[in-house]
Parts: structure tokens; sequence; C-alpha cells
């Protein structure tokens, strides 16, 4: 006779609880997703398309760009998006689980992330309302560019985000981004 496996649920609250060793810890429902630190190259392209996005949109009050940040909708969904872009009708001092709007969720793909990143996390951040997911990938310097409806680009070259609300487009030149990684 087979066993039933029991899966144990957490909520956001009891991630307060979980050791500070560089692991990130997330939740997806209830379900604990852990990854490990993540590398140089993974945090130096963070770095880099981060910079580039809060230069184009926060020195004019736009927007907030935050790395990592984290959508959350307790009590059961934490996720932390490498880099997180969402409006600056929030202020700076808003909890994570008050900010309602996203605009772009980017995760930069690594060995010990990629499932997660790509058949998980993707989706779900579709489902709490991101209309757009970048998942950077260091490997092959491209960027999947993903859309709400599931629409999918392969970017080699340049990046154009469109921001919501705005007349304004931001080009991310992936050739810098991924310089010096080969």
């Amino acid at each position: 006779m087979a066993m039933a496996i029991s899966v144990p649920r957490y909520t956001v609250d009891d991630l307060d609880r979980f050791p500070d060793d560089g692991n990130r810890y997330e939740l997806l429902d209830g379900l604990l997703l852990v990854t490990p630190a993540p590398s140089v190259a993974h945090q130096v392209v963070a770095n880099r398309v981060q910079v580039r996005l809060s230069n184009a949109v926060e020195s004019h009050g736009h927007a907030h760009v935050v790395g990592p940040g984290a959508i959350s909708v307790p009590p059961g969904t934490q996720l932390q998006p490498d880099i997180l872009v969402y409006p600056a009708r929030f202020s700076p001092n808003t909890e994570w689980a008050k900010i309602t709007e996203h605009w772009l969720a980017i995760e930069v793909l690594s060995p010990s992330s990629r499932m997660y990143d790509r058949e998980f996390k993707r989706d779900a951040y579709f489902a709490l309302g991101v209309p757009q997911v970048w998942l950077l990938d260091c490997r092959d310097a491209s960027a999947e560019v993903w859309h709400t409806g599931g629409v999918r680009e392969v970017i080699r070259g340049v990046i154009r985000w469109r921001v919501p609300t705005l007349d304004l487009v931001v080009s991310i030149d992936l050739g810098e981004v991924f310089a010096g990684l080969e």
C-alpha cells in the first residue's frame, strides 16, 4: 500500500523564522522554494540592469527599482525577483504586501534557480498581475522577455521596455549587461 507524502505548508510570517544563511527563501501558495546565494556574475548582471532601469525611471519620479524585491500576498505567497519595478505612487516605506501593482519582474537565471524561475515563478508573476517578466541568461547572453498571455521574445541585442502609463521607452543593451562574462 502506498503512503501519501505530506508536504509542509508555510506562511509569509514563517519566513521570518528561517535562518539568515545566505539562501533565498520564497513561498508559492504555501510551498517553500529555497535557492542558494547568487554567484558574483549573477549579482553583477542584476546590478547592471537595475542601475540602467533606476537611472531611467527613478530620477523622474515614475517608479521604484529594487533588487531583490518582494511580491507578497499573505498568507502563502512571497516571491523575490532579482529586480522588481513598481510605480512611485507607493512610498519607499510601504510594506511589500501593500504594494498592489508591479510593472516588471526580472530574474537572472542561475543553475540552481533556473527551473524555479522558468517553470514556476514566471507563471506565478503573471498570476499575481505582473505584465512583463524578463529571464536573463548569462550562459548565452540573452533575455527571454515574456508578456502577459504567454507571448515570448528572445533578445540578444537591446531590450526596449515601455514604461506603463508613460510615453517612455527604456533601452538596455545586453552586450553591456553581459560584458566580461564570456
